[in-house]
Parts: structure tokens; C-alpha cells; sequence
């Protein structure tokens, strides 16, 4: 299994707050279409409207692998938000890690862990590392109120 870990960002919003608002995916998909569009790089703002959100899936375009869709598979409120890969070519999971600083602040961070045939590790290492940086960074953007 390799693990891919963004760098941890500070959030200026309650721990409560940031886990209320990415537990119910239907939110986290309003929030991405509401992520300014000067705050997104371009090649990835074309992919932001392609997401498509249930209560309990998130499905997005994943290049060369189709379509790639997680499903909420755990919670523990505020810390821990856990989706996993669900007809995935892969065993995979995403989780956002939420740890309270004050009762006005928090910091996160996305941890990927992925089952990955070590030839491929080479080819895919890059992006999913990059994918998880991104997604912390895009949280700093985003009201969690």
C-alpha cells in the first residue's frame, strides 16, 4: 500500500465547523463549485465541473483510469473524514485528518493510501502526491461557515 500525504494547513474555522461542512458530501460538492475560479489552476477547472456528487459518493475523472468514485465509508466527528474507492481499478482511500487548535481554528490534512502495482508507482506517485496537496490547499480557500 503506498500512502501519499499533503503538507498540514492551518484553517481558520472550528474543527466542528470543517468536519460539519466535508462529512455530507452533497456540501463538499457545493463547495467545490464555489471555489473562485482565479484560485484554481486551469487544467483542473474544466475538471471541477465535471464532479458529480451523491449523499454518499464523489465521482470525478481520473485521466487514463475513467472515472474514479469514492464513497463515505467513515466519520468520526471532528477528526476524521474517510471516503474509499468504490469500482475502483485499485483498493484506494482518501482521508481529510482534522485536528482542533483552538475553538476558532483547526488544521488538516489529506492522506491518500493506495494498493499499486510497484511498476506503476513511478507513473502515478506524482500526480496522486500532487492531488493530495491540492485538495489540502483548496480547503484554505473555501468558507466553512
Amino acid at each position: 500500500m503506498a500512502t501519499y500525504k499533503s503538507a498540514t494547513v492551518g484553517l481558520a474555522y472550528p474543527a466542528d465547523n470543517v468536519f460539519g461542512k466535508l462529512s455530507n458530501l452533497e456540501g463538499l460538492g457545493t463547495m467545490l463549485r464555489d471555489v473562485p475560479a482565479d484560485h484554481v489552476p486551469a487544467d483542473q477547472l474544466a475538471m471541477l465541473g465535471q464532479v458529480r456528487v451523491t449523499p454518499d459518493t464523489i465521482s470525478f475523472p481520473a485521466g487514463p483510469a475513467g472515472e474514479i468514485t469514492l464513497r463515505l465509508a467513515e466519520t468520526v466527528s471532528p477528526s476524521l473524514i474517510r471516503l474509499e474507492g468504490y469500482g475502483t481499478p485499485v483498493p484506494m482511500s482518501l482521508a481529510l485528518h482534522v485536528t482542533p487548535l483552538t475553538p476558532e481554528s483547526c488544521e488538516s490534512f489529506v492522506q491518500i493510501d493506495i494498493q499499486i502495482p510497484a511498476m506503476l508507482k513511478p507513473m502515478v506517485s506524482g500526480p496522486l502526491q500532487k492531488m493530495a496537496d491540492q485538495f489540502a490547499q483548496m480547503l484554505r480557500q473555501v468558507p466553512m461557515t
